[in-house]
């Protein structure tokens, strides 16, 4: 039995003669967060559908829980709960009337969707809400409610894309809260003792433990809180390893310049030949030297800073972020 919960190998998928996914190869395993990084129109909401065979590739094999999802569709979608971009919620119904439209869909009967809905609930922090309409909830509820939703069936892999998009930092926090408790700790108190044993002989005799989660997301601060991110660009994953080894490749290569006024300190760091790439992040830049200039440049670019009449509040090394990286790899990725 493979290892892995979710493989894809060569997959492609043209729309007419435009290209949305062009080899992409993933590999997932149990109990992984895996993200898919990469800003609109890199392929991320075309692979997760391909993935939960909503569309069809043009090529390549897609194996999800030991189901081909091209011969076993059925199969492979019921391990599998998807949260898809445009999750639509039925805005006259109650929350828990929404779960149950979207258990029995799934051919749950009510004696298994209800302790599962309430104890799915318990978990996203909406018990208390349940029988509200799901047009009065704050978006953030409603974000609760989408990947309650994609749970009732108690999936193996959980796909889930861009989630986070449009909502506030507290709401993503607390978003991130739940999937990362959903891997580290799955729900497994069910109401039904017998339906816990079940379970838990079904996972035993057939998969490996824990869920498996795929996200994707154009925000770096969530692929940092991934076990493994794969940067897409043109359709391609353009690097893949954990964060903390993606930000190696520049160790000790990015300086943190603050100052004023900003563009000034822009347009010298600009001049710098040990200097490779100056980019803003808020009232801040970050500089890209060449490996083992780092304090050369911040020597000298202090003297140019501060003979432009501009002014240095501080110039340090400091530890590279996915941001780094991700300009770093597009650079070298241009189609």
């Amino acid at each position: 039995m493979s290892e892995f919960l979710v493989q894809a190998n060569g997959l492609k998928k043209y729309f007419g003669t435009v290209q949305a996914v062009n080899g992409v190869n993933l590999n997932i395993r149990a109990g992984e967060i895996y993200g898919l990084v990469g800003s609109d129109g890199a392929g991320k909401t075309t692979t997760m559908r391909m993935l939960v065979g909503a569309l069809l590739p043009t090529a390549g094999e897609i194996n999800v829980c030991g189901y081909d999802v091209l011969k076993q569709v059925e199969n492979a979608r019921s391990n599998i709960g998807y949260l898809s971009q445009r999750f639509s919620l039925y805005e006259d119904l109650t929350v828990l009337e929404n779960i149950r439209f979207f258990a029995e869909i799934r051919g749950l009967s009510s004696s298994e969707w209800l302790p599962r809905s309430l104890e799915i609930l318990e978990f996203v922090g909406l018990e208390r809400f349940k029988d509200r309409r799901a047009g009065q909830l704050s978006g953030g509820m409603k974000q609760k409610l989408g990947l309650a939703s994609a749970l009732v069936t108690r999936p193996r892999v959980l796909l889930l894309d861009e989630p986070t998009t449009g909502v506030d930092p507290v709401t993503r926090q607390d978003f991130w809260q739940l999937v990362i408790k959903l891997v580290s700790q799955p729900i497994m108190k069910s109401r039904s003792e017998e339906e816990r044993t079940n379970y838990e002989l079904r996972i035993t005799n057939h998969t490996p433990q824990g869920v498996s989660v795929i996200i994707s997301t154009p925000y770096m601060d969530e692929a940092s809180r991934c076990h493994r991110v794969g940067f897409m660009k043109a359709g391609k994953i353009i690097a893949e390893d954990t964060p903390s080894n993606l930000r190696k490749q520049l160790n000790n290569r990015i300086l943190e310049l603050r100052g004023e006024p900003l563009h000034e300190l822009k347009n010298i760091s600009m001049q710098d030949e040990d200097i490779e790439e100056v980019a803003a992040f808020g009232d801040k830049l970050h500089l890209r030297v060449k490996d083992g200039t780092s304090q050369t440049v911040i020597s000298r670019l202090g003297k140019q800073i501060e003979s432009k009449n501009a002014k240095v509040n501080s110039l340090r090394v400091v530890p590279p972020n996915l941001e780094d990286i991700f300009i770093l790899l597009t650079e070298f990725n241009h189609e």
